[in-house]
């Protein structure tokens, strides 16, 4: 007993950890606003600032995902947390528009070297038995921690002094805190190997995980798809179009939608593994649904319920594909194959990002997101087609 609690005390505060990386990613998004007031730029710039991001992420995906596998997971997340203070780092020495894209570029980094090294390492440090425990710990944090940023930025932003700033500062006390947690804990590989053990991967995946691979990655790419528009650009359509200037209120929307998704991961206990993937893409159908309504009729409670209804659809279909994907995976290769279905998402984070900036100028925000949301829907339609005709076994 002494030692399950030794261990479950040992993955939440790796859990954490993670939290507090993924909340630096998201920190930015209640006070583009404010840099677009200061620096002058248009709302594609925004855009781009936000997919240098998750272009940054892939990039780290694909060079070195299976390093932690390698070298460790205690030293690949010392590094992902370095990154993380030096975004803050520009941030907080912003001076022009280049300065943001290099702390977004290195935010990017920091979640390339995050996402699967420390998925790995929570389901590694729980105790025996506890895996579908440890993956929501896992998937919460992550999710968790994506929607403090926002929260915590907006509250800060709006009822402190030094907008700008005062964000930064508080999320490098939080990571020079995370810096020592995690040294204060275990590493999980047990046979380490050199840093020149590491080479480039393709996108490729043993074979027991391609069957589950294929569904698992549409629904998070759809689900990511979601959140990455609602980030970058709910702040200007609740600015322009709802006349809500309040950055507490701006950043708690975006926080709804990953406090969602978190609610939704918990909910794949009940609903189980093999039925949470198509339901998962229904709550993202109806998600899409209530944030069109939202930009038709200009009503904030379907802004937030679009963030409620997607989020949760979102949880429930990240979570399931997670534990699908890292159940099937080989413990040797599990990092590397979580994160292939993190460079799926984040290419779902990106690309319709920028799509949506290129539009916005020529048809302007309200009419890019409504083309933004008919082609999502009919891609979630189809994954959900898919998914009901060939499910997810419950018992991967």
């Amino acid at each position: 007993m002494a030692g399950d609690r030794r261990g479950w005390l040992a993955c939440s505060l790796s859990g954490a950890v993670f939290a507090v990386c993924m909340a630096g990613t998201t920190l930015p998004t209640p006070l583009y606003p404010l840099y677009q007031e200061k620096f002058g730029f248009s709302e594609l710039t925004v855009t781009i600032v936000y997919a240098v991001y998750a272009f940054a992420v892939i990039g780290v995906l694909l060079l070195a995902g299976n390093a932690s596998d390698a070298v460790g997971r205690r030293v690949v997340l010392l590094w992902g947390l370095a990154f993380a203070a030096l975004s803050a780092v520009c941030f907080l020495c912003a001076t022009g528009l280049e300065w943001l894209y290099a702390g977004r570029l290195l935010s990017g980094l920091s979640a390339g070297l995050f996402t699967g090294a420390a998925t790995a390492y929570v389901m590694e440090l729980a105790p025996k038995g506890g895996a579908s425990r440890a993956t929501f710990v896992a998937t919460a944090a992550n999710m968790g921690g994506l929607g403090c940023g926002p929260l915590l930025a907006g509250v800060l932003a709006q009822y402190a002094d030094w907008p700008l700033y005062l964000p930064f500062v508080v999320h490098l006390a939080l990571v020079a805190g995370s810096a020592a947690v995690l040294l204060s804990l275990p590493e999980t590989v047990p046979e380490l190997r050199p840093l020149s053990a590491v080479r480039p991967q393709r996108p490729a995946l043993p074979p027991q995980v391609r069957s589950v691979f294929a569904p698992a990655a549409i629904a998070s790419f759809v689900g990511f798809a979601l959140f990455g528009v609602f980030t970058s650009v709910s702040p200007a359509f609740l600015a322009e179009s709802l006349d809500v200037d309040d950055h507490a209120v701006s950043g708690l929307v975006v926080a709804l939608a990953f406090f969602s998704s978190t609610a939704g991961q918990l909910a794949v206990g009940r609903v189980g593994l093999g039925r949470s993937l198509p339901l998962g893409c229904a709550g993202l159908l109806a998600g899409l649904a209530l944030l069109a309504g939202a930009l038709r009729w200009d009503l904030m409670a379907l802004v937030v319920l679009s963030a409620l209804v997607g989020g949760a659809g979102q949880g429930l279909a990240f979570r399931g594909a997670l534990s699908a994907v890292a159940e099937a995976s080989p413990a040797d290769r599990r990092a590397a194959v979580i994160s292939t279905l993190f460079v799926v998402a984040y290419t779902g984070i990106s690309v319709p990002v920028i799509g949506v900036g290129l539009l916005t100028g020529p048809i302007g925000l309200k009419s890019a997101g409504l083309v933004f949301i008919a082609c999502m829907a009919v891609l979630v339609s189809v994954a959900g087609a898919y998914l009901l005709r060939r499910p997810v076994p419950a018992g991967t």
